[in-house]
């Protein structure tokens, strides 16, 4: 697919040099793709390797942006992975990391630091919105900090781009790709309220106790059952979806791999991973370690998400719920 032009001009550092980035990937024409995109968006690639250059682990001054390509990572590259993203969050480096749907958990639990963008199978016009995303947060390219309402437009924006990016490559049938050809990143982009920062400002009750589990899992499955007869997208609503699940598994006392959490969402796996760091960050979501594996990390229901949706499952009635 033809990628559009699109400069930068303040893609530069303090000093005003142009922010550097590096580039892991065995796959030859993924480099080059990669490279072309970096260059075209006012960047400097500063190096360009396979990942063996990378797990050699030579003592190196990695860009400011280093985007990795590890669809299939081994022991080696997990520990690799893991100190990659201990680096980048000590020097403010921003990572970019796509993988399959496979080791999306070992990939996800390796990144516990950096906060870094990973992708599932992405279509080049996914990775060029990565890069995008990463330069629209970077503080040297911005006026002021993004604020809560600025993330989930600069998240909505990004899923369109997505959809029109998805549908696009469908109806490319010269290309070649080596993404994601099936689903891309297609879907109707619904947003949570931020009604939930207002919290503090209600006269607070003590909380209702959570609903049965096996009413929410019936609300899931009604859910989805609507893909049987109508289009999914139009009903795409992936912070919904995930909140569902996991009050359903904090209820039954299970843990939520990033993948089942990922399936659970309805949408693609990288749109998904956008809104678990969305939620993350919004406190409805909490990261956990598996004190186990330290390689393996779950998401849970966060107290603050617990106390929202007992609430709100209180404010409706579950008779209505049950229907819905």
């Amino acid at each position: 697919m033809a990628q559009a032009d699109f400069t930068y001009d303040l893609a530069a550092d303090a000093a005003g040099l142009p922010l550097a980035v590096s580039i892991f990937a065995d796959c030859d024409m993924l480099r080059g793709d990669l490279e072309d995109d970096v260059t075209q968006a006012g960047l400097t690639v500063r190096e360009r390797g396979d990942l063996h250059q990378l797990l050699a682990g030579d003592a190196r001054a990695l860009g400011e942006i280093v985007l990795v390509d590890c669809p299939n990572p081994d022991v080696a590259a997990m520990a690799t992975l893991a100190r990659l993203d201990s680096r980048a969050a000590k020097s403010g480096a921003r990572l970019v990391i796509s993988t399959s749907m496979d080791s999306l958990d070992a990939v996800f639990g390796c990144c516990s630091q950096s906060n870094p963008q990973i992708l599932v199978n992405p279509l080049r016009a996914e990775r060029v919105i990565a890069l995008g995303r990463v330069l629209a947060e970077t503080p040297n390219l911005r006026l002021r900090e993004l604020s809560e309402d600025d993330r989930l437009t600069l998240l909505r924006l990004t899923e369109q781009v997505g959809h029109i990016a998805g549908r696009l490559d469908k109806l490319d049938s010269a290309s070649g790709g080596w993404g994601q050809k099936a689903g891309g990143g297609a879907f109707r982009f619904e947003s949570p309220s931020t009604s939930y920062r207002a919290e503090n400002d209600l006269v607070r009750k003590p909380r209702p106790p959570l609903p049965d589990a096996r009413l929410v899992r019936q609300i899931i499955q009604q859910r989805a059952a609507r893909a049987k007869f109508l289009d999914a997208d139009l009903f795409a609503d992936p912070a919904w979806d995930m909140l569902l699940d996991l009050t359903a598994a904090r209820v039954e006392h299970q843990r939520v791999s990033v993948t089942s959490l990922c399936i659970a969402s309805g949408v693609p796996p990288t749109t998904a991973l956008r809104w678990i760091g969305q939620m993350v960050h919004a406190g409805l979501f909490d990261r956990v370690e598996d004190d186990a594996d330290r390689r393996r990390a779950f998401i849970e229901l966060s107290d603050k998400g617990a106390d929202a949706m007992a609430r709100y499952f209180a404010e409706v009635g579950q008779d209505a719920m049950a229907m819905a």
